[in-house]
């Protein structure tokens, strides 16, 4: 089907369909929308040299990706990316992903903006001083931040999950079990959803007047050797921890681990809670979950983010968009009350 026959079938003038499926504000929404309910039925696909030539634009969004970060083996970002290109695909858009040197980060961003090698970018893993979000404001280039960072998070789009106040409530949890002993195993803290979940047990450790013990807080990479090794030996001190707090479902594993080397079964010898990104690949549900956890899908944030830079791109000069999404605390069989003294 054609450009023609598609607006014959709609009883649209062809400038109109055109206009609404390049998502032309002058186009009301429910005409966008019956035009591209119609179009994916009839299997309707623009040529995109000819969309590309008329518009000026690339129709490509860029991921630059620092081979340090180890993201393309992540499965957070792999969840990520495949809940952007879901949104990329029916949108007419191609995916750009870039993995450079972590050296090389700003001058692949500049590159690509300059030369007009994208029409926007979604900025991954930013940390507590996050300059590329200076340098893509300098280039005049449209971004999106999953997550957020810098000196301000006012004056550009974002889309996050309060983890301040997830490990706040996760924290309080523990506390209301009577645990006092609870160890953090944590990202990264030069990131920020590392620095904003310490923020939040912190506060809630504070607010309670329970001392935070330093033996007790790791802060690494979230990988499962982490959190068995973190773990293991916090297991062997004279004090040990009655309760684990940790960032990743990856790093849960390893204190699992761990918890059942030395014979302890999790929700009656000790608890854990974890941050679970409701990955496709380890999932965490079930009637009663494994984990208790604070839950938040990372591939639903994907789609989110990508709709949201498209609409910035789409509609320049509206401001900054934000979205903060609050995490589901969520009760599995790892927890329980603190154990008894003997």
């Amino acid at each position: 089907m054609n450009l023609k026959e598609l607006s014959k079938l709609l009883g649209l003038s062809p400038t109109t369909v055109s206009r609404a499926l390049n998502g032309y504000p002058e186009v009301n929404a429910a005409t966008r929308m019956r035009v591209t309910e119609a179009a994916l039925k009839h299997g309707y696909s623009p040529n995109l040299l000819a969309k590309r030539l008329a518009t000026g634009r690339t129709l490509t969004i860029g991921h630059v990706v620092p081979l340090s970060v180890h993201q393309m083996i992540n499965p957070i970002f792999a969840d990520f990316i495949a809940g952007a290109g879901e949104v990329y695909s029916t949108s007419g858009y191609d995916m750009l992903i870039s993995v450079v040197p972590p050296e090389q980060e700003h001058a692949a961003y500049r590159k690509l903006a300059t030369q007009r090698g994208v029409d926007g970018f979604i900025v991954h893993g930013p940390t507590v001083t996050d300059p590329r979000i200076a340098l893509l404001q300098e280039l005049g280039i449209p971004f999106l931040v999953h997550g957020r960072g810098g000196p301000s998070e006012s004056n550009y789009s974002w889309l996050d999950i309060n983890n301040r106040r997830g490990f706040l409530r996760a924290t309080e949890l523990l506390l209301d079990l009577g645990h006092r002993r609870i160890a953090l195993l944590n990202g990264h803290e030069t990131m920020s959803f590392a620095a904003r979940r310490r923020q939040g047990f912190d506060t809630a450790m504070a607010e309670r007047n329970v001392p935070v013990d330093p033996a007790l807080l790791r802060s690494e990479e979230m990988i499962e050797p982490f959190g068995f090794e973190a773990a293991r030996q916090m297991l062997s001190l004279d004090r040990p921890p009655t309760a684990f707090l940790v960032s990743s479902m990856m790093i849960a594993l390893g204190v699992l681990r761990a918890a059942q080397e030395r014979g302890l079964e999790p929700g009656r010898d000790l608890s854990i809670v974890t941050h679970d990104d409701d990955l496709s690949f380890l999932p965490n549900h079930g009637a009663i979950p494994l984990f208790t956890a604070t839950r938040s899908s990372i591939r639903e944030a994907g789609r989110r983010a990508a709709e949201i830079l498209i609409e910035i791109m789409t509609h320049p000069g509206t401001g900054p968009r934000q979205e903060l999404w609050e995490s589901d605390l969520t009760i599995g069989l790892s927890t329980g009350p603190r154990p008894k003294e003997t």
